[in-house]
């Protein structure tokens, strides 16, 4: 199969007994890894309300960067829903003149938490959030490309971005056929959310029929978002996995919990009639360096994808650095 990179995408999860700030400076620690490791990519997630330190990449993504020397760094994603179109692009700028050739922006139409969380964020609470999400793109865009025309309200305010000709590559998030459509349509690089929705590809592949060619973008390039787990022995991996799949099905249940300790997310995963690592409802890729290798290059193969971007969730901060190590050996790279 060709070549493809890999990348990191990390939802600051934290872990029980620790506090949000230590979730936060375990991100630092795991960037700064990444990027000596050789991973292309490190993007944030936006979560709100959950047991997720990362309700904020705009606001992450500077120190990341600055902690950093060349690995790309930026949002994956911004929940564009919850913003005006100019912000996002201001923030995403200032970073871009900072960062120059660094910086992504990966917009997402997902609300990224529960709905009482969603009205929450709202600036009007006099009524629910209008569904414009097209409309918040093509302004958002317009203000990177230049586009809107003279005798739009805010003309000026596309001359007038802090990072000037800097400018963030641009990528759409998706685990639904309709943002594969936005993406094809736009121009933009895709990712899909496999780790979300297992049964992507037909709606990644599909992207890449009809894509339109942008000033960004000439051809089509995806990616595709992996929940991927590795460590020395199929076993340990299995285990170390109880935790993530403990906290997603108390998630679930509607009672978002810390990621547990090992020990105590096999003893609950077993008690319901469940085995550590497995799922029948969702890809999960977990085992030694050869099996995780294996299952990734058979998601990449599957999608059609140029990337692939790596969750991984676990209770202790260094099995989480263990596992990017050894999926990077195994790729060599």
């Amino acid at each position: 199969m060709s070549e493809f990179k890999l990348s990191v995408l990390d939802q600051t999860p934290v872990p029980e007994g620790l506090t949000g700030g230590d979730a936060l400076r375990n991100t630092l620690d795991l960037a700064r890894a990444a990027d000596a490791l050789g991973y292309h990519r490190y993007w944030l997630a936006e979560h709100h309300g959950l047991s997720l330190a990362g309700p904020a990449p705009e606001v992450l993504a500077g120190p990341v960067a600055a902690a950093t020397e060349r690995i790309r760094v930026g949002s994956g994603g911004v929940m564009l829903p919850h913003y005006s179109p100019f912000k996002v692009a201001e923030s995403f700028s200032l970073l871009a003149g900072l960062f120059p050739g660094r910086i992504d922006l990966a917009i997402g139409r997902a609300s990224g938490t529960e709905p009482i969380t969603q009205f929450a964020l709202q600036r009007d609470r006099r009524h629910a959030a209008a569904d414009d999400f097209p409309q918040q793109l093509l302004e958002l865009l317009a203000y990177f490309r230049q586009e809107l025309p003279k005798d739009h309200p805010f003309w000026k305010l596309q001359f007038a971005l802090p990072g000037g000709d800097e400018q963030p590559e641009i990528w759409l998030l998706g685990s639904s056929q309709q943002s594969g459509i936005w993406a094809k349509e736009l121009g933009l690089p895709y990712a899909f959310a496999d780790f979300i929705n297992s049964d992507g590809a037909p709606i990644a592949i599909s992207y890449r029929g009809g894509f339109e060619p942008s000033k960004e973008l000439t051809a089509p390039h995806s990616m595709v978002g992996l929940w991927v787990l590795c460590a020395e022995t199929t076993e340990e991996a299995r285990e170390l996995a109880a935790s993530i799949q403990m906290s997603m099905l108390m998630l679930r249940r509607g009672t978002p919990i810390k990621v547990p300790p090992v020990a105590e997310a096999v003893e609950f995963l077993r008690s319901e009639g469940r085995e550590p690592g497995v799922s029948n409802s969702r890809r999960i890729i977990v085992g030694d360096p050869e099996t995780v290798r294996t299952g990734i290059e058979e998601a990449v193969e599957e999608y059609r994808a140029d990337e692939a971007i790596l969750v991984t969730i676990t209770h202790e901060h260094a099995a989480r650095r263990r596992s990017y190590e050894l999926v990077a050996n195994a790729f060599g790279l």
